[in-house]
């Protein structure tokens, strides 16, 4: 068994809680917060033990990977901690908040020789699983543009719910709390990214951070992205869609977790291959929960020792992303990505 602890013990912990619990060769042992209150339910549901000091958790040796579930702006200094402790790392999105930040935790998991996972679980959706595979095997040719769309509701009680929600310090807005993940999967689906041009506001919510975005993108293969993020959707979640569009073949990705078919089209696929796609997908669109497969992920990475499948190199592109969408928000021009 790999042994696991949880630092933070907010709404998202319940996720990776009940993920070490149902994945294949994980133990959850142990949760640390500064707040003993906020343990309590963790403690009482697991029979584990609680820690209001991480130095003091990260003295039990039974402990093998630290799940960093704080808000954002703490994921650094927590990381930089556990890896000079030798434990190995599963960190909720964002990874940082500053490439500096995000650098110095890598740097440090790379010294320490452990391993660094970045919670970016979309891509374990069947239909994500798929398409990736189809556009690995070149099957939509030559790549024309790519689109993500996120139009969720994200009301003012929901920010209302904690000090830094919302925070340009330790959460960010619709791009760096929300988008993110579909910024992983236009990178992880069309590669590198070279320049990007965005606008942004703050239209509904009271909020430090952006509730609406809108940019661009240029690939370095040369083919273009559009991405759109609003928390402003009236009244609830509309929908999440990523498409892909090709000289082969266009795919559009939809629903309101971007999970079902709503086109596949690929010139050498016949009628029955796509139907199979189709229906498989609908049959079970979420598959394995994302949180789930990211702890098993991390569990076949420790014992095989190999690398996590979201790597720390993974997060930060996708965060150089977010923070190149800001820079060209706030300065009004476009800004390359080396």
């Amino acid at each position: 068994m790999v042994n696991f602890a949880i630092v933070g013990c907010g709404h998202i912990a319940k996720k990776h809680a009940e993920a070490i619990q149902k994945a294949n060769g994980a133990d959850l042992l142990a949760v640390c917060d500064t707040d003993p209150s906020k343990m309590r339910e963790f403690i009482d549901l697991y029979n584990i033990e609680g820690y209001v000091n991480l130095e003091d958790l990260l003295k039990n040796n039974e402990v093998d990977v630290v799940n960093i579930c704080t808000p954002s702006g703490f994921h650094a200094s927590i990381a930089v901690s556990v890896a000079e402790a030798k434990k190995h790392i599963v960190v909720e999105k964002p990874i940082a908040m500053t490439l500096e930040d995000t650098d110095l935790m890598i740097d440090a998991c790379r010294k320490n020789n452990v391993k660094l996972s970045v919670v970016h679980p979309n891509r374990f959706r069947p239909v994500m699983i798929k398409l990736k595979e189809t556009m690995d095997k070149q099957e939509l040719g030559k790549l024309s543009h790519a689109n993500a769309t996120v139009r969720w509701n994200r009301n003012q009680e929901y920010y209302d719910q904690a000090g830094w929600r919302g925070t340009k310090e330790y959460d960010g807005g619709v791009l760096m709390n929300q988008a993110i993940h579909n910024l992983d999967l236009i990178l992880w689906l069309m590669g590198d990214v070279e320049e990007v041009y965005s606008m942004e506001a703050t239209r509904l919510r009271n909020i430090e951070s952006e509730d609406v975005s809108t940019g661009v993108i240029r690939f370095k293969n040369g083919a273009l992205g559009v991405i759109e993020a609003a928390t402003t959707i009236y009244p609830n979640n509309l929908e999440e869609t990523i498409s892909v569009f090709g000289e082969t073949g266009s795919v559009k990705i939809g629903g309101k977790t971007a999970s079902l078919v709503e086109h596949w089209n690929v010139e050498n696929m016949n009628d029955e291959e796509t139907i199979d796609i189709i229906e498989t997908v609908k049959a079970d669109p979420i598959g394995k929960p994302g949180h789930e497969c990211i702890i098993e992920d991390m569990v076949e990475a420790v014992t095989e020792d190999r690398e996590p499948i979201v790597t720390g190199l993974d997060g930060r592109k996708a965060l150089e992303l977010v923070l190149a969408f800001y820079e060209s928000a706030k300065t009004n021009r476009p800004i390359k990505i080396n």
